[in-house]
């Protein structure tokens, strides 16, 4: 939920419905950043090495984005050039195409949220604006019913809603 429903929040700006402001900053970093690296600390302690990669990762992604954004405001350094942000947008959609392959042995769910991540990635490393925009709340939406769906599949016991895990015989 704390990745989607962010990814959701800075697409909308990526879309042009409003611009990324500190409401979109101060949910990257506590909501997409802060949560998912304590989450990540969470999955380490129960030995899920994907987890634990995706949910720190992530969330140490959106902690650097936000420093991206923040830090030239400050006087803390000029903002990123177009070819160092392309670069890394670009280095991210090359570890998310790697963490894809491990969600084939996951579920569709979550094959659906790296893979639209994927092609998110690369959209903005292409500066493709709009499109990228909303790709990207396609992308977040993914994201916020698999956690949802992983949260009501254990509360209630059985499947509520399906994200379709696949065999790992």
């Amino acid at each position: 939920m704390a990745f989607g429903m962010t990814t959701v929040l800075l697409n909308l700006a990526n879309a042009g419905f409003y611009p990324v402001d500190t409401v979109v900053l101060a949910m990257g970093i506590f909501y997409g950043g802060l949560a998912q690296i304590i989450a990540g600390a969470l999955e380490f302690r129960k030995g899920n090495t994907f987890g634990t990669m995706a949910f720190l990762s992530y969330g140490l992604f959106w902690e650097s984005f936000a420093f991206l954004l923040m830090l030239p405001k400050v006087g803390l350094g000029a903002g990123p050039s177009p070819a160092s942000l392309q670069a890394y947008l670009f280095m991210w959609g090359v570890f998310t195409l790697l963490m894809f392959i491990g969600t084939l042995r996951i579920s569709v769910a979550h094959m659906a949220v790296f893979g639209t991540l994927f092609i998110l990635f690369f959209l903005l490393a292409l500066n493709a604006g709009q499109i990228a925009g909303y790709e990207g709340i396609i992308c977040g939406l993914i994201a916020m019913y698999t956690g949802i769906a992983i949260v009501l599949n254990e509360v209630y016991g059985r499947t509520v809603l399906p994200i379709f895990p696949r065999k790992t015989s």
